[in-house]
């Protein structure tokens, strides 16, 4: 009894214990090319590279990279978490509370920005990457035990992301007669952009809608549970993890929330300090 007890113990020491280099390496990596491409959104937004297309081409591909590896990695991530919190605690523990503690605070940091941006006023920020993250970690808690069911619902999001993608709302006055009043109504396009629909003109500045994007995570759900089943690697990789470089990812990419919330200020302030831009 004393070896099976210890054998168990061991085990959820282990699954504690297991993190893998390559999943902070690349997290790292997508801070950068965030950082590169916010810079340069920057320098197109202050006229110093006004002729700088970022919304098709090279800088959008570059953009959807970015986006999609921190997607991808938040759904690994989510999946890593729970098998670890179910070896710890066991198969009947109530686990949802920490996922949606954990959702509710970076929509509340992406709240945040919608509110500084909003002030700023460079442009909307109804449903950006933050926000997305966090209804993503309360809605992905039910799908973490599946494995090609999230691949199906990437397939189907992606196709209904496609679809929706023209559809534009733009606002409509709808009169609805009661007796003898006639009571107008303005509907505004925006409380639909968390959907993916919104209004023709609509500047938002950062803009990752459920539909298609929530797919994006439950494709990193799957390749979780496929790729890293049993907190263990489907094939060895190379032990690269303490390499000089690839620590210095690792470290970004473990610090990449904080760095999120600071890195635009920092940018801007480097830019000012250089002389570049003016505000």
């Amino acid at each position: 009894m004393a070896t099976t007890t210890a054998a168990i113990q061991k085990g959820v020491t282990q699954a504690k214990r297991v993190r893998f280099w390559e999943i902070d390496a690349l997290r790292g990596v997508a801070i950068i090319t965030m950082i590169v491409y916010h810079t340069m959104w920057d320098l197109w937004y202050w006229r110093v590279l006004p002729d700088v297309v970022l919304w098709e081409g090279f800088w959008k591909y570059w953009q959807r990279f970015t986006a999609g590896t921190f997607l991808i990695l938040v759904g690994v991530s989510l999946t890593l978490v729970y098998r670890r919190e179910r070896a710890q605690h066991g198969p009947e523990a109530r686990l949802f509370p920490k996922f949606l503690l954990r959702g509710l605070k970076i929509f509340g940091l992406g709240m945040i920005i919608t509110l500084v941006v909003t002030v700023a006023g460079v442009g909307y920020v109804d449903f950006g990457i933050l926000h997305l993250i966090g209804i993503s970690t309360i809605l992905a808690y039910p799908l973490l035990r599946f494995k090609w069911f999230n691949l199906a619902l990437w397939v189907a999001l992606s196709a209904a992301g496609k679809w929706l993608e023209p559809l534009h709302f733009d606002g409509r006055w709808i009169s609805i007669p009661l007796g003898a009043s006639l009571f107008v109504f303005f509907l505004d396009g925006r409380w639909l952009a968390p959907f993916g629909i919104t209004p023709t003109r609509y500047p938002a500045v950062d803009y990752f809608p459920l539909i298609p994007w929530f797919g994006v995570v439950l494709l990193g759900v799957w390749f979780g549970n496929w790729f890293y089943a049993n907190n263990r690697r489907l094939i060895s990789l190379p032990d690269w993890g303490d390499l000089a470089p690839i620590r210095g990812l690792r470290w970004l990419g473990r610090h990449s929330l904080p760095i999120y919330l600071v890195h635009q200020p920092l940018i801007l302030l480097v830019l000012m300090l250089l002389g570049i831009v003016s505000l």
